[in-house]
């Protein structure tokens, strides 16, 4: 029989049991922040490899910590592990009552998932709710599909490039001021209007970011090898020799895929 959710429930009462662990007792919702977050990217990396097995595993520790957090909850009688189970399950359900109440209903429409969370929360705006500490494009992202859940939003593609193209001019109006804060603030809308077009072609920018990041690493350790087996040195060559390089490089990957 497969283990259930009160097995995992009992084990972590036995770690923080007064006979119990050491560090599992030790531990509060404050210190448990950064391994939580560590085990979230640990499962969108698993889930970016395709890998069943390892997210099998990842998603077992990142349970864990909920478990977890919600077990501190308990131990000072705030709610429990079921509270939250009951909570959501009865957010899901009222969030769609096209579903669950009335199938006939048609008034269901895109945007009322946010009103219905501004009426729940009686939150003051449509882009309330929406976690400070999210990565900065994760965040760009998800202010702009709160606003585009009630209607703001291009309406095709070409508008969208279009205010990128707009950005970038604004962009360049403000290099040639010199002004910091005012390069800083039109390099901010540059990058908000990409996150703009990745949301509309349907890309993750925080994905999409992560791979070209992933791609400059390989590229780059396939440089520093090709420099070892020359005997080069980078101080000694020009960038225009270094690019050369870097393109002979990109060209024999670009072959083998």
């Amino acid at each position: 029989m497969k283990p259930n959710l009160k097995d995992l429930i009992d084990v972590l009462k036995k770690l923080r049991a007064p006979d119990g662990c050491d560090w599992d007792r030790a531990q509060t919702h404050e210190s448990l922040i950064p391994y939580l977050l560590e085990e979230t990217y640990e499962v969108i990396e698993a889930i970016e490899q395709n890998d069943y097995t390892l997210l099998k595993e990842e998603l077992g520790d990142l349970l864990l910590h909920v478990v977890f957090q919600a077990e501190l909850a308990s131990e000072k009688d705030k709610f429990d592990i079921y509270d939250s189970i009951a909570n959501i399950t009865k957010k899901l359900v009222d969030r769609h009552p096209h579903i669950f109440s009335n199938k006939e209903d048609q008034s269901w429409k895109p945007g009322s998932w946010e009103l219905a969370k501004k009426k729940e929360k009686k939150r003051d705006s449509i882009l309330d709710g929406v976690p400070k500490a999210l990565p900065a494009l994760t965040k760009a992202k998800r202010i702009q599909e709160k606003a585009a859940g009630v209607g703001f939003d291009w309406e095709a593609l070409d508008q969208v490039y279009d205010k990128v193209y707009e950005e970038m001019d604004e962009l360049n109006e403000a290099l040639k001021s010199k002004k910091t804060e005012k390069i800083e603030e039109e390099l901010g809308d540059v990058i908000f209007s990409i996150v703009n077009l990745s949301r509309h072609i349907e890309i993750n920018p925080e994905v999409a970011l992560s791979k070209s990041i992933i791609k400059f690493i390989n590229r780059f350790h396939l440089l520093e090898k090709y420099m070892d087996d020359n005997k080069l040195e980078f101080k000694k060559q020009s960038l225009s020799d270094l690019d050369k390089i870097w393109d002979t490089i990109k060209l024999k990957i670009n072959k083998l895929s």
